[in-house]
């Protein structure tokens, strides 16, 4: 069977669920000349919750998963059993692309699966920060102060934030979760 790439629409936040029943099932029913892998495009990011620093798993696309099968025949005639299965699979709306869906282009594959590999070596601040936003430390020796970010480096997770010591700008080198947006407030 030809294989191609869809993309299935599910309820969101039952992607992973979605994966596992039908991945249960393939083997089950024996679907497996059928339908192939069921990836969950995701990358890890960092934040931080009551001054405790976490990694979560953040997916690319909430609400949908892809999906390698073997959907159309040679005419282009829906293959029916895979078709079904799907359709009674929980969780699965349907098909990008209504009753009639287009399979991805290899390109497109390509360049989801090589982003998903280039974010699984590196952890993602969720929180991203700008040159000239005030921003407050939340952790380290100059806790309390707020200063200005002067250098962001998104790859290192890094900031260069200007605080003011003793009447004096001096510049600090700062995680991301060592930071939080600063609240000013009108005087």
């Amino acid at each position: 069977m030809n294989k191609q790439w869809f993309v299935l629409h599910t309820l969101t936040g039952q992607e992973l669920k979605v994966r596992r029943s039908i991945e249960a099932r393939v083997r089950l029913e024996e679907m497996g000349h059928y339908i192939g892998e069921v990836v969950i495009p995701t990358e890890k990011v960092s934040e931080v919750k009551n001054g405790k620093k976490t990694t979560i798993t953040r997916k690319f696309f909430p609400g949908y998963v892809l999906i390698n099968l073997a959907l159309y025949e040679e005419n282009r005639e829906i293959i029916e059993p895979t078709w079904r299965f799907l359709k009674e699979t929980p969780g699965v709306i349907g098909f990008i692309g209504g009753d009639h869906p287009m399979p991805l282009s290899a390109k497109e594959v390509d360049d989801i699966i090589n982003q998903v590999a280039e974010k699984e070596e590196k952890v993602k601040p969720k929180v991203v920060y700008e040159p000239g936003e005030t921003v407050k430390i939340t952790d380290g020796p100059f806790m309390s102060f707020n200063g200005i970010v002067d250098e962001v480096d998104p790859d290192r997770g890094k900031l260069k934030v200007s605080v003011a010591i003793f009447g004096r700008n001096a510049p600090v080198e700062l995680e991301y979760w060592q930071v939080e947006r600063a609240v000013l407030e009108d005087v």
